[in-house]
């Protein structure tokens, strides 16, 4: 049914607590930076394809895949309202997007056709704790934590995160500072070192989904969030490595 892809995007967007809990969104900090991450992976390659770098990061790719597309009135109406309470011009660029995009695609399901989904990443990182905004020193502020991206070839060649539900997102999230470390073959489970005042926790996430206290040093190697997302996504489909988490467990 025409409007009906791009309806339900609306919703979501109407959903968000733009201006939400603070205690909220930074207990999300950490996923929602793998998502913004992962959105610029995607939205390289939508600008690249589309030849739209002059407006990357933030933007609408509809006019440039395709220039005569317009909203139903109805839409474009309800659209022009949900964006007259967005504070932050990349943010509206990125929501009227997303709304038009699902539209089109619906309409014209080759568009984009061999690329991933442009803007799901972005709509979760929006469900997990509401806005950004860029500084006056061009970092991006996501509720108590400063991110500069680089230029959009960076991102070109990163690799995919291809599971983005909340199992997978929920795992990232934990209170203190984080790093993760995996052994330097790259085989093994994923160690979750965590400091939250002076104490530290070591945990390894187990076959069965969840962190358990690390049994001894492990995982010399440090990875960034988005390998350990992807790691755990591995695990939860199975294609993981499987190993023995000791007596106890």
């Amino acid at each position: 049914m025409a409007g009906e892809a791009a309806s339900r995007v609306l919703e979501r967007l109407r959903a968000v607590e733009w201006c939400g809990d603070w205690d909220f969104a930074f207990g999300h900090v950490k996923s929602r930076r793998v998502l913004l991450r992962e959105y610029l992976r995607r939205s390289a390659l939508w600008a690249r394809a589309y030849s739209a770098e002059e407006a990357w990061p933030f933007f609408d790719v509809t006019p440039y895949a395709a220039p005569e597309f317009v909203l139903a009135p109805e839409l474009a109406g309800a659209l022009r309202e949900f964006l007259g309470g967005i504070g932050y011009v990349e943010v509206g660029n990125t929501c009227a997007g997303a709304v038009r995009l699902a539209e089109l695609r619906s309409l014209e399901p080759g568009i984009g056709a061999g690329l991933p989904d442009l803007y799901e990443p972005l709509l979760l990182f929006y469900e997990r704790g509401g806005e950004f905004f860029r500084d006056n020193a061009g970092f991006l502020e996501l509720t108590g934590v400063r991110y500069r991206h680089g230029p959009l070839a960076g991102f070109l060649g990163g690799a995919p995160l291809t599971r983005l539900d909340g199992l997978v997102l929920d795992a990232l999230d934990a209170e203190g500072r984080v790093t993760y470390h995996r052994a330097a073959d790259g085989r093994g489970p994923l160690l979750r070192r965590r400091v939250l005042g002076d104490v530290r926790t070591d945990e390894l996430f187990g076959p069965d989904l969840r962190w358990w206290p690390a049994q001894g040093e492990t995982g010399p190697v440090v990875v960034d969030e988005g390998e350990a997302a992807r790691f755990i996504g591995a695990v939860a489909d199975g294609e993981g490595p499987v190993w023995n988490l000791g007596p106890g467990y």
